[in-house]
């Protein structure tokens, strides 16, 4: 039983409010961390070589001695994606969570090489679990659209706390395992402190059918193909698989898979009992040859479209071992999720032009979601009856949404929190409000899933994609004066004047800025010292604001300043390091290099354009002058 000084429940979502994705849950008591499900999501078209994108973790860095351990919800990528990436960060002592959701995070850590990180404990429906000194977690059977999904009741000395996780009511589910109804109403007798609730479908109306409800539709679409038929979903959506290779053995179809993702999740399914079949209804893809048409089903990532997933290679005729051809069934048994639409009409478009007849949308019935409709949010508010009620998992509108529903069953508005990412909602008997905020926004992943882009280097990027990227290399003598004739690269920069006016005007604007600028970066003190680096720096303002009102856009200007040999600083130069697009500069021919070999022409002039060029160079690039290139 709490007292009034008790100190407060601190919950913190780093991801999943106002938004599909990443989600992340922080629960503080004192000095102890519990961490709830480490999500995901994926870029955006304003997001250019980025491969993921992650939750800001700058709060769980700097309190890494709290974090006691984790709790996972179930498998999905949304949920489980980033706990390799944060254990590259600190350390996670034990993971409890699903058996599926365990496997496929297993297999995430190992292939990291963080496994050795943390412990993973494997959970069952109703276990108790311990994390730190203040939480008694219990996990409670829930049905979503992956098998063994749960939702969290967390007992703390401040009061109980449910967290949904992703959940619709599934009265037929697939596997048998049903919701626990009844556990969450033990709980509700008991007395709620705060429920925190799935809000994804609070705008829709009604109850999400059952997973159940496509066999139907996907046996009739199946048995009416004539060829093949190739059939994406998502990889996670076991249930879903399940049912087409049911239908597969039943139609006499052999069943080829494709996409690393959907082989994954089908071996762990298998190995847990999820997915039930014969092991020779699968084959190869070099033995499908030996069976007519009409006796293949090939299972398929590739169903939101994702650039390199088998489907969409396939669509592009990029694909190595399949290729679509006339006569094949496509069958996208999934909806786009919110971004992806784009990509999914384009991958469908060119199916049907490759002669697929493709079958897709909301009237066909071969998709339901794994979330609940409006009737199941009112049942697990009634259920669960909570004295306070924090929506999550949506964005804006449906967590007002879902709010409405609460007020509408009688919760008193003061009650109810609606949050942002990193505000800190603290919670006891006598109230929950929002406290205090803590670093929120995103990390991005480049390509290497290593890297992180950095702000600067985002913004670069899509300056780039947009406006093009300017190259100027210009080399200076002993005398102030320019030594060569500047050499300019162009990259997706339409220019409003020829190639030799623009040589002439970068020449020009050089010439009167080192008229202007010398005298200030070069001294005479028995030798000539100058500093390069502040008169670099000149040069590149000077030039930049006259290139700004001649061309009217903004590319990217990359400029790279060639010295003579042996010449005096009178400033120190930092260190030879790439600029946060990764560019260095030849100068003369433009072309990216790693460096120029230092020489020399035996005349004291600037170096010719050559990579034997003597002397050194430095570049700037950007309003940001942040250095380019040391050559």
């Amino acid at each position: 039983m709490t007292t009034s000084n008790t100190p407060a429940l601190k919950i913190i979502a780093l991801g999943g409010l106002h938004e599909i994705g990443k989600n992340t849950w922080v629960f503080e008591y004192n000095d102890e961390i519990m961490l709830l499900d480490g999500g995901l999501s994926f870029p955006d078209n304003m997001m250019p070589g980025v491969n993921v994108v992650l939750p800001d973790m700058t709060y769980l860095r700097e309190n890494k001695h709290k974090i006691k351990g984790m709790i996972v919800t179930h498998g999905h990528e949304d949920h489980i994606g980033a706990i390799s990436f944060h254990l590259k960060q600190f350390e996670i002592p034990v993971i409890y969570g699903p058996r599926l959701a365990m496997a496929l995070l297993e297999d995430k850590l190992r292939e990291a090489g963080v496994l050795n990180r943390t412990e993973l404990r494997r959970v069952m429906p109703r276990d108790i679990v311990r994390v730190g000194t203040n939480f008694f977690v219990e996990f409670i059977r829930n049905t979503h659209s992956i098998a063994d999904s749960f939702s969290i009741a967390i007992n703390t000395p401040a009061g109980m706390v449910i967290h949904s996780g992703d959940f619709k009511i599934d009265h037929t589910p697939v596997d048998g395992e049903f919701f626990d109804l009844a556990r969450l109403a033990e709980h509700g007798e008991k007395g709620v402190l705060a429920l925190i609730s799935d809000s994804t479908n609070a705008e829709r109306p009604g109850i999400t059918p059952s997973e159940r409800a496509v066999y139907p539709n996907l046996e009739k679409y199946i048995m009416m193909a004539q060829g093949r038929v190739i059939i994406t979903t998502f990889a996670s959506s076991v249930h879903r698989v399940n049912m087409i290779l049911d239908i597969a053995d039943k139609q006499g179809r052999v069943v080829g898979v494709v996409g690393r993702s959907m082989l994954n999740v089908i071996a762990h399914a298998r190995n847990l009992g999820y997915i039930k079949c014969r092991d020779d209804l699968f084959q190869p893809l070099q033995n499908l040859r030996h069976y007519r048409d009409d006796q293949i089903l090939i299972l398929t990532t590739g169903s939101q479209g994702e650039p390199m997933s088998a489907l969409t290679r396939m669509s592009n005729c990029s694909h190595k071992q399949l290729e679509v051809r006339q006569g094949d069934t496509v069958i996208f048994s999934a909806n786009p999720i919110p971004g992806n639409t784009i990509p999914v009409v384009r991958t469908i478009d060119r199916l049907m032009a490759l002669g697929a007849n493709v079958i897709y949308g909301n009237d066909k019935g071969i998709h339901v979601s794994g979330h609940g409709s409006q009737e199941e949010h009112k049942m697990m508010l009634a259920l669960v009856r909570p004295k306070f009620f924090f929506p999550a998992h949506g964005e804006l509108r449906m967590l007002r949404q879902h709010a409405k529903m609460a007020e509408a069953m009688g919760m008193p508005s003061e009650n109810i929190v609606i949050a942002e990412n990193g505000d800190v909602v603290e919670v006891c008997q006598n109230y929950m409000k929002i406290v205090d905020k803590v670093p929120s926004g995103v990390e991005l992943v480049d390509s290497s899933r290593d890297g992180m882009v950095k702000g600067d280097v985002l913004r670069d990027r899509q300056q780039i994609s947009g406006e093009g990227i300017f190259s100027i290399a210009v080399s200076v003598g002993l005398d102030g004066k320019l030594a060569t004739s500047p050499d300019i690269q162009l990259s997706g920069v339409v220019l409003p004047m020829e190639h030799s006016q623009i040589i002439a005007l970068v020449a020009k604007a050089i010439e009167n800025s080192l008229a202007n600028s010398w005298g200030n970066f070069a001294r005479n003190v028995g030798s000539l010292e100058v500093d390069w680096t502040g008169l670099r720096g000149q040069l590149e303002r000077d030039l930049t604001r006259v290139l700004r009102q001649q061309i009217q856009s903004k590319p990217v200007i990359v400029f790279l300043l060639q010295t003579p040999p042996n010449s005096t600083q009178s400033a120190p130069v930092p260190a030879a390091k790439p600029n946060a697009l990764g560019v260095t500069l030849k100068a003369g021919s433009g072309k990216v290099i790693p460096k120029i070999e230092n020489g020399s022409n035996g005349n004291g002039a600037a170096a010719n354009s050559e990579v034997t060029t003597t002397g050194t160079a430095t570049a700037s690039a950007g309003r940001r002058k942040r250095t380019a290139a040391t050559v």
